[in-house]
């Protein structure tokens, strides 16, 4: 397997990283935001997370499975971890951590009330760049959640600007940043600016600590921090080795142990005299005794106290380091960091495409960066916590009831990359796949570990099943892993890198996936799927996870097309390991096309009947309900649920059939034996071929594709000036009700926030725009183009009169989607709507946040602000969308090109 061409220094270094096992990935952003009120400390009765370790909390109290902290860096293990904490001499706490709403709290769930930004990041965190905005006035911590606890859900939420805190720009922007001078060299740089008109004094305390891993029965060794001259901490631990972390301008230094405050916590008697909220004592308690006096312990802090004069800065400088550089802070400190700054912009130059704009760079960088930010040390050791928890179904009390008691074999002990690192500081499956489309245009090596974790034997259950997320890890996500991995392969193949044992390895785990959706979500062998919510929280009228009101069961048209897309992804993956291994591969090829047809078969089968999933008279899927007695229902919610079945369509090339000729044999069986199925269902078996000979494999024919794309390109529907809606704005006049049991179930549109409480309430899929399943659509068009070709055009937007081609409609949908973080005519980003501060402040307007959906009409950001995980799509989107420009003025020609693209929708690194 060849290398990347290593034209840029940071490339170097990935491919270091890679071939020389140089252990530059060893130290990053690897903290999480927030470890309170997760799943994994949760050792309560009730298995209310929320409740039993809380925000107050977690100054004081010891965690079990992880750290946090603000700007955290830790070591790949998380054993050895660096943070910033700050005190404007007004608050009532230290500031160690970001500080937001619990679920319950919020009247959207929960939500950080703070901000902050991921400014830049390379793939090999040789640089990265922070910013947090901390007010000089007392943080409303009080205010914050008594008033969203009297708003309803129908209210906008009440966020930090509201408060009024920021006005007359008293707060201080602080800026940290990391250099790498070597893999275990790094240098850190903070800088605080005064935005008010007066002077002001703040507290900057850069801590280090150790993960407590010696406080739970296990024996394990307790490492050491100590002050060893005036500057210069130095710590100890048997399995990292010595590490120093040298303090410029001699700061007072502080020590204490990260251990619980049992007295505060719960009137016991404490196990050492110095405890986790030490430096909170200290600074803002004024209590000298508080920290150790000689100047040892497992957790310390530099305290500076700065004057920061009004419109001034002051900056602080630190190096943590396994090398001990004789001169810490001599010349090479500052010229280490406009070299690493210089390469991060080298990179970037190199990756993003030469055509995009100065607004459209900004956006992409600042969406690496996030997706680069968003790494943690994700720890769970499921046989122990449930042993711990007395619920271990081998060994505890059976009739106690705790999640994921079934999860026993799990043991993570990973970076992984998370979808928000304080909404959702634990990976979710589908989330990831998305993540690693991003990733991978940075750094594929992480992004194909990402895709290869999820199957590893320590997290996918021996069932076949892939985890879902901890708060329930048998949830079911849509099986997109086979996708991503197969788009990963052809990008990479491109390049030169034909990664056949990825590829290969990928494949044998999927397959065991693949068994147990078979078995698991069509029990009854009909080629139907259910899978509850699968990633689209309450887009249903039911809660899909649920019994159902109604008894009997509920039909699935996205569970469906999901698994008919996930066939065709496993054929496409089956006939490139063929190429290898003919014997094996086509038979297993043609297992994946058939199970495929009869798939698509089953959601419209020959004749007139009304227990299927496509609706002829409406010319659209829906879910189907099939009530105990036999009879079936359509439930017609016009929605994404109907939607996607268009992106089960993939394209072949001419000869694709010829070069296997055991396959063609079996394909021509089951043409003879089943001539009206073949007939009914695809372009492919008809005998029909697309441009270039091509053929197609679709759920929807020529007809179907016209009649669904009326819907998902008309403006009272599904398209909105910023991407297409999860719900069909049609509901907002006309809602879906269905009465049962003396009940009503509805679904209006709702293009902001959700009205309810189901799957906590803090997401909405009735009307938002939603990046991933948006992504999604643009690829199936890109895919049907290349077959269709110019002839075949549609109206867009529906009603306009205006003809257009599906390459014309994919360049359009990718420009709505992009325009939510770029500036319009008039210089505002539609994802800040509008809050002037974000449109017009130059210390704000620039800072783009990455949000977790957006607003159906106007495209403004909602949910959770740093799910930069999928969102980051918007960097590939923006991509494809001046690749396709720059490449048409080359020439090439535009079914090509649209086949290049959507086989690999990430660009190729310049060679």
């Amino acid at each position: 397997m060849t290398s990347y061409e290593a034209d840029c220094t940071e490339q170097k270094r990935l491919n270091d990283a890679r071939e020389q096992r140089i252990p530059w990935k060893k130290w990053g952003p690897y903290l999480s935001e927030r470890q309170w009120g997760t799943v994994r400390e949760d050792y309560s009765t009730d298995g209310n997370a929320w409740a039993y370790f809380s925000h107050d909390q977690a100054r004081s109290r010891a965690y079990r499975w992880g750290e946090d902290g603000m700007a955290g860096l830790s070591d790949d293990q998380q054993r050895l971890c660096f943070g910033l904490a700050l005190w404007n001499e007004q608050d009532p706490i230290l500031k160690e951590r970001l500080f937001g709403l619990t679920n319950s709290e919020g009247n959207h769930g929960e939500d950080v009330k703070e901000y902050y930004f991921y400014v830049d990041s390379t793939p090999t965190h040789s640089y990265m760049k922070w910013l947090y905005k901390y007010p000089q006035a007392a943080f409303p911590y009080g205010d914050l959640v008594h008033t969203n606890a009297g708003r309803s859900r129908d209210e906008f939420e009440y966020e930090l600007l509201d408060t009024g805190i920021f006005d007359q720009d008293r707060y201080f922007d602080v800026f940290l940043e990391y250099a790498k001078a070597s893999p275990e060299d790094i240098l850190v740089r903070v800088t605080v600016h005064n935005r008010g008109p007066e002077a002001a004094r703040l507290h900057v305390l850069p801590s280090l600590w150790f993960r407590n891993t010696w406080s739970w029965g296990e024996d394990a060794p307790r490492p050491s921090l100590e002050q060893v001259t005036g500057e210069e901490i130095v710590a100890t631990h048997p399995e990292l080795g010595v590490y120093g972390l040298c303090c410029e301008q001699a700061p007072e230094l502080l020590f204490t142990e990260n251990e619980s405050n049992a007295r505060l916590l719960w009137g016991e008697p404490n196990r050492t005299p110095y405890v986790k909220d030490a430096f909170h004592e200290y600074v803002v308690g004024k209590n000298p005794n508080a920290v150790n006096p000689a100047k040892t312990g497992t957790k310390a802090a530099a305290h500076y106290t700065l004057e920061v004069p009004a419109g001034g800065s002051k900056v602080i400088r630190l190096r943590l380091s396994a090398d001990s550089p004789a001169e810490p802070f001599g010349p090479e400190f500052d010229a280490t960091f406009a070299s690493r700054i210089a390469e991060a912009d080298e990179l970037y130059a190199r990756v993003i495409p030469e055509r995009a704009t100065e607004d459209e760079r900004r956006v992409y960088r600042q969406a690496m960066a996030g997706m680069l930010w968003g790494k943690q040390f994700y720890f769970f050791d499921l046989d122990k916590w449930l042993e711990e928890h007395g619920g271990h179904p081998l060994t505890g009390d059976p009739t106690r009831h705790v999640r994921n008691a079934n999860w026993f074999h799990m043991l993570n002990g990973d970076v992984i990359s998370m979808p928000d690192k304080w909404e959702y500081p634990w990976y979710a499956a589908w989330d990831l796949a998305f993540h690693t489309l991003a990733l991978s245009h940075v750094d594929f090596d992480f992004a194909k570990e990402q895709l290869l974790l999820m199957l590893r034997t320590m997290y996918c259950h021996p069932n076949g099943q892939i985890p879902a997320y901890e708060w329930n890890f048998s949830d079911v996500n849509p099986p997109v892993h086979a996708w991503a991995t197969l788009t990963l392969f052809n990008t990479e193949r491109a390049l030169g890198r034909e990664d056949i044992p990825f590829l290969a390895k990928s494949f044998t785990a999927l397959m065991l996936n693949y068994s147990w959706w078979v078995n698991r979500k069509d029990p009854e062998g009909r080629n139907v799927f259910a899978g509850g919510f699968l990633g689209l929280d309450n887009i249903g009228v039911f809660d899909r996870s649920a019994q159902l009101p109604t008894g009997g069961s509920l039909e699935q048209a996205d569970g469906t097309a999901w698994m008919a897309f996930y066939c065709q992804n496993m054929l496409e993956i089956a006939l490139i390991l063929a190429e290898h291994d003919p014997t094996y591969y086509q038979e297993t090829a043609y297992r994946f096309l058939e199970h495929y047809v009869w798939i698509a078969y089953a959601m419209d089968r020959i004749g007139a009947h009304r227990d299927e999933m496509w609706d002829d008279e409406d010319g659209f899927y829906y879910d189907l309900l099939r009530l105990p007695d036999g009879q079936a229902m359509r439930l017609r919610v016009r929605s994404l649920v109907g939607l996607l079945p268009l992106c089960a369509s993939t394209v072949f090339e001419s000869g694709m059939a010829e070069r296997f000729p055991q396959l063609q044999q079996l394909i021509a069986v089951f043409k003879r034996r089943n001539p009206d199925v073949v007939a009914h269902i695809a372009p492919l078996t008809s005998g029909f071929r697309g441009h270039n000979d091509r053929a197609l494999l679709s759920t929807l024919s020529r007809e179907k594709l016209v009649r669904v794309l009326k819907y998902m390109l008309d403006e009272n529907e599904f398209l909105s000036p910023h991407g297409i809606r999860s719900l069909s704005r049609v509901h907002q006049q006309h809602p879906f009700v269905f009465h049962t049991g003396g009940q009503e179930h509805r679904v209006d549109y709702l293009p902001a926030e959700s009205n309810n409480g189901m799957f906590g309430g803090n997401s909405n899929w009735r009307g938002p725009v939603w990046m991933p399943v948006n992504f999604l659509i643009l690829r199936a068009l890109l895919n049907l183009y290349q077959f269709y070709g110019d002839d075949f055009t549609v109206e867009c937007p529906t009603g306009s009169g205006r003809q257009m081609n599906l390459y014309e409609v994919t360049l359009e949908l990718g420009r709505r989607l992009t325009s939510i973080f770029l500036r319009d005519e008039h210089g505002q980003r539609p994802v800040y709507g509008g809050t002037s501060k974000f449109q017009d402040d130059p210390h704000w307007r620039d800072y783009i946040l990455f949000y977790e959906y957006f607003h159906g009409d106007n495209g403004a950001g909602l949910g959770a602000s740093h799910q930069t995980g999928w969102t980051g799509l918007v960097a590939r989107i923006i991509d494809v969308m001046r690749r396709i420009n720059a490449e048409q003025a080359l020439g090439i020609p535009r079914t090509e090109l649209a086949s290049e693209v959507a086989r690999q929708p990430v660009a190729l690194p310049k060679r």
